[in-house]
C-alpha cells in the first residue's frame, strides 16, 4: 500500500494523540472531516493502524522491575521455535519477544513487580520449557529512552 504525505500526517498525529477528534485531525492535516475519516478508516482496514492503546505508568501500578532475557535454544528447528513462541505468548509478563541473530535465539523484555516474581516466572516458565540451552537475565537500572511513537519513513513520491 502506498501512503502519501497526508496519510503520514494522519499517522504522526494519531501516534501523538490517539484520542484526537476527527475534526481536529482533519484540521491539522488540511482536509475536511469526511475525507479525513475515509483515509483513517482505509488505514485501519488495510492494517496500517493495528489498534489504539492507552499508555499506563507501570510504576504507579507497582510493576517496577524490567528484565531483559536472552535465550539460546538447544535446537533451532521450526517445531522448536513455534513451541517456544507459543509458550512465551501466553505469559502476561512478556512485553516483547524477538527472534534474533547472534549468540542467542531470543531477546525477551519482561515486566514484573518484584525480583521474587521474576524468579517465579523464570523457574516456572522459562526453565521448565523443553530445548532451553542457555538463559541470561539482565535487570535494568534506569529507563533512559523508550519511544512510543515510531519514526515514519518518507512517503513515496508519485
Amino acid at each position: 500500500m502506498k501512503l502519501d504525505h497526508i496519510d503520514h500526517k494522519i499517522l504522526r498525529y494519531l501516534q501523538e494523540n490517539a484520542r484526537i477528534t476527527n475534526a481536529d485531525l482533519a484540521d491539522k492535516v488540511g482536509l475536511s472531516p469526511t475525507p479525513c475519516l475515509r483515509r483513517l478508516r482505509r488505514l485501519e482496514a488495510d492494517g496500517v493502524i493495528k489498534g489504539y492503546h492507552t499508555e499506563i505508568d507501570r510504576e504507579a501500578l507497582g510493576v517496577n522491575v524490567t528484565v531483559i532475557i536472552l535465550v539460546k535454544l538447544e535446537r533451532e528447528d521450526d517445531k522448536t521455535l513455534r513451541e517456544f513462541e507459543a509458550e512465551i505468548k501466553k505469559r502476561p509478563e512478556v512485553m516483547e519477544c524477538y527472534l534474533v541473530t547472534g549468540k542467542f535465539d531470543y531477546f525477551i523484555r519482561v515486566l514484573v513487580p518484584t525480583l521474587s516474581s521474576y524468579e517465579t516466572f523464570l523457574s516456572e516458565t522459562i526453565l521448565r520449557m523443553d530445548n532451553i540451552a542457555t538463559v541470561e537475565s539482565s535487570f535494568t537500572l534506569r529507563e533512559v529512552e523508550r519511544k512510543v511513537v515510531m519514526p515514519l519513513p518518507e512517503p513515496q513520491r508519485r
